[in-house]
């Protein structure tokens, strides 16, 4: 297969009317619409599978059928095509460019899935930002790749993590519609919303198997193959025991003894599946000391992986995961005073405590009462999740 077959392939616009069928996502794609004009590359992360491609081709299609951007000035490809292996992404693109004619200096957008496939990306982003009339765009499933290749792109790129969907947008693609007259099922969809999470195929199909495969593919393909793991029934037990202890403080030095493990092994197991942007860490409040020394709670990227292998148990744990994801970007840190914990304290102060069908206990409400807030809230039912 030459060159151009594969090109045209992969850009199926150049010769046809582009529709898709995606269901649109526009708390990403919007965002990401209204910063075309902005030089920085758009760095696009999250989880395997959670929508990084589809959110691409839905900015591809708005800028050719909304905002009448010409069909050839739009370059996609996807580096992990084995055909591709050979080509840099200056040798992709200069082959684009001759394909299409395309003068030096003309605007072109041009969308890179899977950048971590390549050799020495950033260094070559770079160069494209510097050099090209380009609005760039790129995906990568793998955090410690940005940070290792960072400094390169540092003060030139901006960077967006795509979530697994939330409650909202789980409605729309279970094709879901809330109204006056059936608003008393809002609680049956979100047990479902529990039960599922948020990515979006398994959303749409409920196939175990499926996000069984993409937990495997996590391990294998995104950790061991990546960094060349060699301890693989470890690191598959260690990934069942951080799916077991989501919503809670985990101890690596009582990970290790566990496993059989030195501390450093589980540190670096647990670095590993961070960066795969399966698990979240939260540190303690408190003093630099305290945030290093204390142990790191952890929730998970997406509660139907957590839930295919542990069941659909313990309603409150994945209630309080849900909460964190729509807290995450306000910096949440746990409390933990007088070994009592409350759940979260963000950045704005905001201090949060997560009931499912449960009261806090008296302690608990003592250290809730007495703690230095701005605000405080109780979330204890689906009205106040929604409110957040």
């Amino acid at each position: 297969m030459d060159i151009e077959e594969v090109l045209y392939r992969f850009n199926p616009w150049w010769e046809n009317d582009y529709k898709i069928s995606a269901i649109n996502r526009p708390k990403y794609v919007d965002k990401l619409i209204k910063r075309l004009d902005k030089k920085e590359i758009e760095l696009i992360t999250g989880i395997r599978r959670v929508g990084k491609s589809t959110v691409f081709k839905l900015i591809i299609h708005s800028l050719i059928n909304k905002l009448g951007i010409n069909p050839k000035h739009i370059f996609y490809i996807s580096l992990d095509f084995y055909a591709l292996e050979k080509k840099s992404i200056l040798d992709l693109l200069e082959d684009y460019f001759k394909i299409q004619a395309i003068a030096f200096e003309q605007r072109v957008y041009v969308f890179l899935d899977e950048i971590a496939y390549k050799k020495d990306f950033s260094q070559q982003l770079k160069n494209i930002y510097d050099l090209y009339n380009i609005k760039l765009f790129a995906t990568s499933s793998s955090a410690s790749m940005l940070k290792d290749e960072n400094a390169y792109l540092t003060g030139r790129s901006n960077l967006t993590e795509i979530l697994p969907l939330d409650f909202e947008e789980f409605l729309a693609f279970k094709n879901l519609k809330i109204t006056k007259a059936n608003h008393h099922l809002t609680y049956t969809f979100f047990e479902k919303y529990m039960e599922l999470g948020g990515i979006p195929q398994y959303v749409i199909t409920e196939d175990i198997e499926y996000i069984k495969q993409l937990a495997d593919d996590i391990i294998y393909k995104d950790i061991i193959s990546f960094h060349s793991v060699k301890e693989a029934s470890l690191l598959r037990d260690f990934f069942y025991l951080l799916m077991e202890r989501s919503g809670k403080q985990l101890s690596l030095n009582k990970v290790s003894k566990v496993l059989g493990i030195s501390v450093d092994t589980a540190r670096r197991f647990f670095e590993y599946f961070k960066d795969s942007f399966l698990i979240y860490p939260i540190e303690k409040c408190g003093k630099l000391n305290e945030r290093i020394k204390s142990p790191k709670k952890i929730y998970v990227a997406d509660v139907g992986i957590k839930n295919a292998f542990t069941g659909f148990k313990d309603k409150g744990a994945i209630f309080e995961n849900l909460v964190f994801l729509k807290i995450k970007s306000k910096k949440p840190c746990y409390v933990y005073e007088n070994n009592v914990e409350i759940d979260f304290l963000t950045e704005d102060k905001t201090l949060i405590e997560v009931k499912y069908n449960t009261n806090m206990t008296e302690k608990q409400l003592e250290v809730f009462k007495n703690y230095d807030a701005k605000t405080k809230l109780v979330v204890d039912s689906l009205e106040k999740f929604l409110q957040l």
